[in-house]
């Protein structure tokens, strides 16, 4: 009862004229940066950051709180309708959103997204709001070791996103990997892999600039190639009838939304794991336990369910243990940690403690956001799909367009607009010889990550690999990633039986 009183008094100031507005602008400003190649939810909440002292500080959180929330809902626009990911956050929806697009079913995509944003959203909140303190003592012990078999479980899951050729999915794995690696060395600071010291590359090769090239470019370059005439683009609309079927095509799913949510949220609390990692790990999963499998890359809409309930889950809880720790659980919440510490607040457990109103606003404004997100981004439907029935010449210019735009905004520098180039003609020649792009984009994204903790755990350790089996929560991780790598190569091994002639009695 503590708690819901503490709710309705969050709600009292979260509902405020003021903060209602603040709400709508931050989520349809969200919607629009998370739509755009090259920008996201860490972009968004950057460039409005300075602004935010010109409004209280719990209207502030808010704003920046409604611009996460809306860059999450928006970063499916950009991966479906044009087959780029605006952020890391949106690479698996492209799996899948892309390919049902292409189909005519752009509308249906897009609603799926938004309706499974809204549960994994919705979900989340409500754990955030129960379960807030017990969560952050889970988050708590979490070392480096547990980061780092937290990752190789994530990667374990990508096996699975390669179809039938594991040792492709495999190299293209390991490939990222090596790209991440780029630049100076975490521990010694010494240059690694610059390519004859060419000073573009002290600063590592981006996520954005990879995925823009292979993704986008690449994209452009084999659909120019395999297309004898300009393919005609279906004129997708969206009804109130359509909307209906696809709120009832949703309903099937509600066991995949459900599992994605707890997942998302679960994993978007951990200290350093953020939203990419669970959207990921929820697309594998998904297609792991399917029914059908081999639909997962092909325009099922289950693709698009599972990372889209995930990501948005992750990204509320990644705000637990921000407030409750001082710790950010994703670079965006570590701006909304920074804007915290600049309005003269203390992240840590006694901020429930000594600013009640802050935190149960900022708590209820989450609910508010997640209800304005949804509404907005179905009424927007219409305008995201009218992108699908440009000429093909035209929309073929405008990728090429916001591919060196976004490659080249974040950083200034022409060095990633040259690697963007270079990235997606070779995006096109493994699409010609059906290599997976996905893990090799997903690799550069977790690359850091994994190498970080894995160096600290050896470190804290004194070398002992032992360290990752013998504490219970990376021990249990261990194991599950053995597992999910094993699970598609004994389905292959019995498809391939099941293939195999009879021997001649």
């Amino acid at each position: 009862m503590e708690i819901l009183s503490l709710l309705a008094d969050g709600f009292a100031t979260s509902l405020t004229p003021i903060n209602i507005m603040v709400v709508v602008i931050g989520v349809t400003a969200g919607l629009f940066i998370g739509a755009m190649p090259g920008l996201g939810s860490v972009n968004g909440v950057a460039i409005v950051l300075p602004l935010t002292f010109i409004v209280p500080p719990s209207s502030a959180i808010i704003l920046l709180a409604a611009i996460y929330y809306g860059a999450m809902y928006g970063g499916a626009i950009s991966s479906i309708l044009l087959g780029i990911p605006g952020a890391s956050t949106a690479v698996a929806t492209t799996f899948d959103g892309r390919p049902m697009a292409q189909q005519g079913k752009a509308g249906l995509a897009l609603i799926a997204a938004a309706v499974a944003s809204f549960v994994g959203g919705t979900i989340s909140v409500i754990l955030f709001t129960l379960f807030a303190v017990p969560l952050a003592d889970l988050a708590l012990a979490f070392g480096p070791a547990e980061e780092f078999a937290l990752v190789l479980m994530a990667f374990t899951t990508f096996v699975g996103l390669g179809g039938d050729d594991v040792m492709k999915t495999i190299v293209m794995i390991c490939l990222g990997l090596v790209l991440s690696t780029v630049g100076l060395d975490l521990i010694s600071g010494q240059p690694r892999l610059i390519f004859g010291d060419l000073p573009g590359f002290y600063s590592g090769i981006s996520f954005l600039v990879l995925a823009i090239g292979v993704y986008g470019v690449g994209e452009v370059l084999y659909t120019i190639e395999t297309s004898r005439t300009a393919p005609s683009v279906t004129a997708a609309k969206l009804t109130m009838r359509a909307l209906g079927e696809g709120i009832r095509e949703m309903n099937k799913l509600w066991k995949t939304m459900s599992f994605g949510s707890f997942l998302g949220f679960f994993v978007g609390m951990l200290p350093a794991a953020g939203a990419t990692p669970a959207a990921l790990m929820s697309y594998g999963l998904a297609k792991t336990f399917s029914k059908k499998p081999e639909t997962f890359g092909r325009g099922n809409i289950e693709g698009v369910a599972a990372p889209e309930t995930a990501n948005n889950a992750a990204s509320t809880g990644s705000l637990l243990p921000m407030l409750t720790l001082g710790i950010p659980g994703s670079p965006t919440t570590a701006l909304l940690l920074g804007g915290m510490v600049m309005w003269g607040l203390v992240p840590g457990p006694m901020l429930f403690i000594e600013e009640p109103d802050f935190v149960w606003g900022l708590i209820s404004s989450l609910y508010t956001a997640n209800v304005a997100a949804v509404v907005i981004n179905i009424a927007l439907i219409p305008l995201f799909v009218w992108a699908l029935r440009m000429p093909f010449s035209v929309l073929c210019t405008v990728v090429l367009v916001l591919c060196i735009v976004g490659g080249y905004a974040p950083s200034q520098k022409l060095h990633d607009v040259w690697l963007i180039a270079g990235f997606g003609i070779a995006g096109y020649v493994l699409r010609k010889a059906d290599y997976p792009l996905a893990p090799l984009v997903l690799a550069i994204v977790l690359g850091p990550l994994m190498e970080k903790s894995f160096r600290q755990a050896l470190i804290s350790s004194q070398g002992d690999m032992m360290t990752f089996v013998e504490r219970p929560l990376s021990a249990t991780f261990v194991g599950l990633s053995v597992l999910f790598f094993v699970l598609p190569v004994i389905k292959l091994v019995r498809q391939r039986k099941s293939k195999s002639p009879a021997p001649a009695e």
